[in-house]
């Protein structure tokens, strides 16, 4: 006779599979990412042709931020999951096919990549929107369950182009090509099985075929974010934090490390500072969620920024080893204290629409910080630019720390908001 067990796994099994999903999908993001720019410099040997396919496949992701979330809140989060993953599998695996069949040609590579990419911010914002109800069905925290996805999709950002560069030295840029599509099919696959109760898809949308649907859903989005003191902030800091910290990550490092002919000690530092931050997550998950929000989202803020500005002094070697721990892991909880926030000032009608708005502030800010970034550096070098955008990280964390909007962290209840159309029928899209 089957033992208590075995409904507590039958229970846990849509949060696992939701994971393992959300893995499988990150991953094979990484692997793209990698292996296309790899691929034009095999075939073309040009810099320049790989730096245009990988800013071609970063387009749709700034284009679809304000709608991404509404897309899930009319179509379904189960859906939006598995049409975006099964549209990147189809799109990774024609690059292999077309490239052999047809030869190489940059033109229909960049429209691949355009074609994989268009829904991938859909599919990050419909995986975070199931997450309140796989995590109820587990009988797990919300706190918990976000320490974990963000901890698994550390993993996943360190194990994906891990794993493409092993297969590349093996197989060449076609080998992770065809691994990604396996991976992004797996998900389609994981996520094609997950039965999750939840609203009726476009519940609100009444004209669901029109895009004047969209973007009222998008508006309506835009407002609720905007009116609400705690999200306004979170979203506003947290768009600021990537502006600046994607530009040290991404420029100033490789800039200060090929001065001095070091590229292996960029890779780990940045490895370092990666699974810092996924041991941060995971011990907020597990310990950290007991404590008050608002003090840990403000103690974690402070101490990464501080990590930051006493690295921007550019140390000996291990003293920015050991910065890059503590930025790691204080940056840890941060992701899942704004998912949290944004997961618990929703209801279920709006969470899509709110949750894609949250989740774009990074893909927005980013490339802006990227553009400022390059300049800098080129102008004044890559040290006094790391001091210069710590400092300005750690003005703005300490002036955001006085808002009154963060009190709300300390407000927040344990489920997320109901919603009146909530019927408790169905599956998740």
């Amino acid at each position: 006779m089957a033992g208590p067990e075995g409904p507590a796994r039958a229970k846990a099994s849509p949060l696992v599979l939701l994971e393992l999903a959300a893995t499988a999908s990150t991953a094979a993001n990484g692997m793209v990412t990698l292996a296309l720019p790899w691929l034009v410099l095999e075939r073309t040997g040009s810099p320049a042709d790989a730096g245009v396919v990988s800013a071609t496949s970063t387009l749709p992701l700034l284009a679809s931020a304000l709608f991404a979330g509404t897309i899930v809140d009319l179509f379904g989060r189960r859906r939006t999951a598995v049409s975006s993953d099964l549209l990147s599998a189809v799109s990774v695996a024609a690059v292999p096919l077309a490239d052999a069949a047809f030869g190489f040609s940059l033109w229909w590579l960049a429209a691949l990549a355009v074609l994989g990419s268009v829904f991938d911010l859909s599919g990050v914002t419909a995986r975070k929107a199931m997450l309140p109800t796989a995590a109820a069905r587990a009988g797990w925290p919300l706190e918990k369950a976000n320490g974990v996805h963000e901890s698994a999709k550390g993993f996943a950002l360190i194990a994906g182009p891990g794993l493409g560069g092993l297969l590349i030295g093996f197989g060449g840029a076609v080998a992770p090509l065809w691994a990604a599509a396996g991976l992004s099919l797996l998900a389609t696959l994981i996520q094609a099985g997950l039965r999750l109760p939840s609203s009726a898809p476009g519940a609100d949308l009444s004209d669901g075929s029109s895009w004047r649907a969209v973007g009222s859903g998008a508006v309506e989005g835009l407002r609720t974010v905007w009116n609400d003191r705690l999200l306004r902030v979170v979203g506003l800091l947290g768009s600021f934090l990537f502006m600046i910290y994607l530009p040290i990550s991404g420029i100033v490092l490789p800039a200060h490390f090929h001065e001095q002919g070091t590229p292996q000690r960029l890779g780990l530092l940045t490895v370092t500072m990666t699974v810092g931050g996924i041991a941060g997550a995971l011990a907020y998950g597990f310990v950290g969620y007991r404590l008050p929000k608002r003090a840990l989202f403000t103690a974690t803020m402070f101490t990464a920024s501080a990590g930051l500005f006493a690295m921007s002094w550019l140390p000996p070697y291990p003293l920015l080893l050991a910065g890059a721990v503590v930025v790691g892991l204080a940056y840890g909880p941060i992701s899942p204290l704004m998912n949290l926030a944004t997961q618990l000032r929703s209801t279920e009608r709006t969470r899509g629409r709110v949750m894609g708005l949250m989740t774009s502030c990074g893909y927005v800010a980013g490339p802006i910080g990227f553009l400022a970034g390059g300049p800098l550096v080129e102008r004044f070098g890559a040290g006094p630019s790391f001091f210069l955008l710590a400092s300005v990280l750690c003005v703005l964390v300490t002036g955001a720390s006085l808002l009154p909007g963060l009190r709300e962290f300390d407000n927040l209840s344990d489920a997320p908001r109901p919603s009146v159309e909530h019927t408790g029928r169905g599956a998740a899209g």
